[in-house]
């Protein structure tokens, strides 16, 4: 224990080993949905569920570690939403590739994340961010986070007609999640260490007295590697199109990546005269864990929105991501267990909603949207791009777009205001390929 506490410097953080279990326990259980929901996707695309299930454990356990030791931040890792919707639908059902041939240029785009890592490149881009947007990021997250929160409480649905719609409240399911955060909200407002994990206890109990989870066992038996290990093929990758999707896989991770690093890391007080301390480090973990995913057989690994759970627990440290590696890791042979807590129940319209976790997201969303307070309302030529990037995130559903339309928006404004020379020169040039991106893409 006095290792631990020397190692993460629990006391600089005012945190200490009990706080940062319980943080690292509650990011995981927010993010646990991950190594059910990628066998179903990548299985699509006609890969081995049990190996994709193997596979997405490991690589995610390896970057939690990297990034709890390396970085010390309190940040998880898992094979990220979005991408491997993209490697499924886009490049092996759209495009024709083969899922080896996918993986193998996942492998490359995570080559390509460490070449700019060690570089430094990515930590100035970060550093290139203006203070509005990093504030106006964190608070778009803090959208999105509470969006899919309630989505996953079923309080959101979607509509036709207005897009979304109020969801059933008075069903189990959503009565479940409005106890958990019930509890959650009561708790944190009393100062009570532990409220969201309690709350997820709440709600969890009330989802198994309602019959709406069970436990169907323990512990089971790893699924074999073997039919994903080592299978990615790089022959016939030399072509323009093969080029063009690893810079998508690219583009897509270094925003998503972006934008959690800063999003969480306001939120934890990470942040330092503006800049995130060992940023560079936070950014080899998922460039190797990429790398590394692919070799095993799964899609492009980076940092989660949920450890924002795990910080409103109270984690500060390094130790709450090493936390959440030690339980991918005893993921592998207690997925019965696992399951449960996550309590996925299916909706009339042949969704699915997480009742159990999802209060844990709306608690977190309210929290990181203190942020909102520190952009300079009084400077259009700041304020409207950071409206656009706080918007554009939970409206498009997706947090690289947002930061996407954030940068171009506040290099022409900030220009054709007069003021050209408070844009970094980084910033124009990361403009400029954004906008060529989504030119190319249409």
């Amino acid at each position: 224990m006095g290792f631990l506490k020397k190692y993460f410097n629990f006391e600089a953080a005012g945190t200490c080993f009990k706080t940062e279990l319980g943080a690292g326990l509650t990011t995981f259980l927010t993010m646990s949905y991950i190594i059910f929901v990628q066998p179903a996707v990548l299985g699509a695309a006609g890969m081995d569920k049990g190996a994709v299930f193997t596979a997405t454990c490991l690589a995610s356990a390896l970057a939690c570690l990297i990034m709890g030791f390396y970085a010390n931040y309190p940040i998880a890792q898992a094979p990220l939403m979005g991408e491997n919707f993209f490697f499924t639908y886009a490049v092996v059902l759209g495009m024709g590739y083969t899922w080896e041939k996918a993986l193998a240029l996942v492998f490359i785009s995570g080559l390509a994340f460490l070449a700019l890592t060690l570089t430094r490149l990515r930590e100035r881009l970060v550093d290139a961010v203006p203070e509005n947007l990093k504030y106006a990021i964190a608070s778009g997250i803090g959208l999105f986070v509470a969006l899919i929160g309630f989505k996953e409480a079923g309080l959101v649905a979607a509509s036709p007609s207005t897009l979304v719609k109020l969801g059933s409240v008075t069903s189990a399911p959503e009565l479940c999640a409005l106890a958990g955060l019930t509890v959650m909200a009561v708790l944190f407002a009393r100062k009570v260490k532990g409220a969201v994990l309690i709350g997820i206890l709440v709600s969890g109990t009330a989802a198994w007295a309602a019959g709406l989870t069970s436990f169907n066992g323990f512990v089971s038996a790893p699924p074999s590697l073997a039919p994903t290990l080592f299978k990615l093929d790089l022959r016939g990758l030399l072509t323009p199109d093969a080029l063009a999707v690893v810079l998508i896989f690219l583009f897509m991770s270094l925003f998503d990546t972006l934008g959690t690093l800063l999003g969480v890391g306001v939120q934890a007080g990470l942040l330092k005269d503006g800049k995130l301390e060992r940023v560079s480090r936070a950014l080899v973990s998922d460039a190797v864990a990429t790398t590394a995913g692919a070799l095993m057989g799964t899609s492009t690994v980076s940092s989660y929105i949920e450890s924002a759970t795990g910080v409103a627990q109270g984690g500060r440290t390094g130790f709450t991501a090493v936390t959440v590696g030690a339980l991918f890791l005893l993921s592998l042979f207690f997925s019965p267990l696992v399951g449960a807590l996550n309590a996925a129940v299916p909706c009339a319209d042949g969704t699915f909603i997480h009742p159990v976790t999802a209060p844990a997201l709306i608690l977190v969303g309210a929290l990181m949207m203190g942020a909102v307070r520190r952009i300079d309302w009084n400077d259009m030529s700041a304020a409207v791009p950071a409206f656009i990037t706080m918007t554009l995130i939970p409206f498009a559903f997706n947090i690289a777009d947002g930061i996407a339309f954030g940068f171009i928006s506040y290099a022409l404004i900030k220009t054709f205001s007069g003021k050209r020379r408070e844009v970094p020169p980084l910033l124009w040039v990361i403009s400029a390929l954004l906008a060529m991106r989504y030119a190319f893409l249409k």
